[in-house]
């Protein structure tokens, strides 16, 4: 006799119930730096402690959990196994697009996707305005000068000053206007900006008329691997929209893996 809709029903919540009783034990393991014993880890999730050792049992079947030589219980290898293959699957450029056209939806302004390449930004993907008079570097495919770029000046700042200092007698500093940074003092004090808003700017330092902000994205280790910029023509910039450029940003990074530390 099949079970009746309320019986199966019923059988679906508990179903549910115990995956989100087994995922807030894997966030509590997440959370420490260190094994958690069975009674840290039923105080932490507010689970009875019968309950606890039931799904970590079955957790530590599967792999998800460990189990150390004191009763301890940590994250399994199985975790970074099904990590790396999601990892492997993530393409930023994929990612990146629908948050890049929302922003462009909101601003009505050029949204930009560059990555690192040596000592220039490569730009890799882009939404147009089509009323933007935007024609350099904002082109797929196209390079610039780090130093002289809202994206590159991101990836100088996490270097930091003494690979910055590197950086400029490598390459010398070559202005491409009038207003490109082109002196070390400059440059340093451009990182500390970067350093204190988290955000950078190209005013006018690649192209004549042209102004950007910049935000750096994040992968799963937390190393910045792409910046996401707003250009402009200089008379529509808009300095408040920084903040917003950031939310989009870190967007991204949470969608490909960054965690912020708290």
């Amino acid at each position: 006799m099949p079970a009746s809709p309320d019986a199966a029903e019923a059988k679906d919540k508990g179903s549910i119930q115990v995956i989100d009783r087994m995922m807030s034990l894997i966030d509590a393991l997440a959370t420490r730096t260190d094994d958690a014993t069975l009674k840290q880890l039923a105080l932490d999730t507010g689970l009875h402690p019968s309950t606890t050792h039931r799904i970590l049992a079955a957790l530590t079947t599967a792999g998800f959990v460990e189990r150390g030589d004191q009763g301890s219980y940590r994250l399994g290898i199985r975790l970074l196994e099904l990590g790396n293959l999601v990892k492997s699957r993530i393409s930023v450029r994929e990612v990146a697009m629908p948050a890049m056209l929302r922003l462009h939806t909101t601003t009505g302004e050029s949204v930009n996707l560059g990555i690192r390449d040596g000592d220039e930004i490569v730009y890799v993907e882009r939404t147009s305005s089509g009323r933007s008079a935007v024609r350099v570097v904002h082109i797929v495919g196209a390079r610039a000068a780090l130093h002289t770029t809202a994206t590159g000046k991101l990836f100088l700042a996490e270097d930091g000053i003494k690979k910055a200092h590197d950086y400029a007698k490598r390459t010398g500093l070559p202005g491409s206007t009038p207003a490109s940074i082109t002196d070390m003092r400059n440059l340093e004090r451009e990182i500390e900006r970067v350093h204190r808003h988290h955000v950078a700017y190209d005013i006018e330092e690649v192209e004549i008329g042209v102004r950007c902000i910049a935000a750096g994205i994040r992968d799963d280790s937390g190393a910045l691997v792409a910046g996401l910029s707003l250009s402009t023509p200089s008379e529509r910039f808009n300095p408040d929209w920084a903040p917003v450029i950031r939310q989009t940003a870190e967007e991204i990074s949470r969608a490909i893996g960054y965690v912020p530390r708290r």
